[in-house]
């Protein structure tokens, strides 16, 4: 079932749209160890590295329960102790999806998110999928974060990279995600939401070719609170939702791009979970899609991504985790969504 039949069913207000319930609170999986040392944690890493065959047993509980915060402490220590960085340690002694996912934690959350948008743009091909996610999700500080990260690490500026790989209405609208100067205000403009509503419409489904700066203006610099209120608005002047009237007109990366930005608003967990579940589907894994969204979500907002996913698909995300992975894969992926 699709992203929007799943809300539409389960909501019946003004237009079927409701966004996830604002509610205070810690929504990652991960959490730091109340029992920290940083100095055992890199001596207990050191042996298990050493140990014949490698004791992933030990790194999957070291790494994968510590808060990033310590993790960073942890690099320091063992930096200090064995002389050497823990990520080449690591590099050399796992491999395959274990290692990328290891090695994911160990980074800060903006350079992890900078690793993977270069990586993403790295080679013959780029894979928009990602720009799309990160960009279309990140809030203006941690996009700030990501692109100084992007700069000091790559010696390249993000912005200049994008340019230099995407093309058309999606550089346009990624170019302007980049900006961090969204909106972020939880207050409504009701009047503006009204007639931002109508130029939506008007833009769109109401002639002959979409009028796509329009679309990009509003969907980029609105903030997610006032977004629903536009589509809410919308909802009364189209027969149908401004998410279908957008499949209807639009195709490829930019209509991903633009959908990422509208499913975020509504619904930011649901949207997570659909690209976890879509990732998982059909024959073979996306484990790049897998491990991204579950590492950068642990400390987050993972709670509500498994919520939803259990809402979304009727079983948990981590029967479907069972399912589709194995090995020391499986056992940390586990781990992170919170299962002992």
């Amino acid at each position: 079932m699709s992203f929007f039949k799943q809300l539409f069913e389960q909501q019946n207000n003004d237009n079927g749209f409701k966004p996830a319930p604002s509610v205070t609170g810690y929504f990652g999986t991960v959490k730091p160890d109340p029992n920290f040392n940083a100095q055992n944690d890199a001596a207990k890493l050191k042996k298990a590295i050493e140990t014949k065959g490698v004791d992933e047993a030990t790194i999957v509980e070291v790494i994968a329960k510590r808060s990033n915060a310590q993790r960073q402490q942890i690099k320091a220590a063992y930096q200090q102790s064995a002389g050497k960085a823990l990520a080449a340690d690591l590099k050399k002694a796992l491999k395959s999806d274990f290692e990328e996912v290891v090695l994911a934690l160990l980074m800060t959350p903006p350079e992890y998110d900078a690793f993977e948008m270069k990586r993403a743009m790295k080679g013959i091909g780029t894979n928009e999928a990602v720009l799309n996610e990160i960009l279309g999700t990140r809030s203006n500080k941690e996009i700030t974060a990501l692109k100084n990260t992007y700069k000091e690490v790559y010696g390249e500026l993000l912005e200049e990279n994008i340019k230099s790989d995407v093309k058309g209405d999606l550089e346009t609208t990624l170019l302007t995600l980049c900006k961090a100067t969204r909106s972020e205000d939880s207050n409504i403009d009701d009047a503006a939401a009204k007639s931002e509503a109508k130029a939506l419409f008007e833009a769109g489904e109401n002639r002959i070719g979409t009028v796509c700066s329009v679309l990009i203006d509003i969907l980029t610099n609105r903030s997610e609170a006032q977004l629903y209120k536009i589509f809410q608005y919308y909802g009364q002047l189209s027969k149908d939702s401004l998410a279908k009237d957008l499949e209807g007109e639009l195709h490829g990366s930019f209509e991903d791009c633009l959908m990422t930005l509208v499913k975020g608003a509504l619904n930011k967990p649901a949207y997570f979970a659909e690209r976890l579940h879509l990732a998982m589907k059909g024959l073979g894994t996306n484990t790049d899609t897998l491990t991204r969204i579950i590492v950068s979500r642990s400390e987050i907002d993972l709670l509500k991504i498994l919520q939803e996913y259990k809402r979304m698909y009727g079983k948990s995300l981590q029967e479907d985790i069972l399912k589709e992975t194995s090995g020391d894969y499986e056992k940390i992926m586990m781990t992170l969504c919170g299962t002992p």
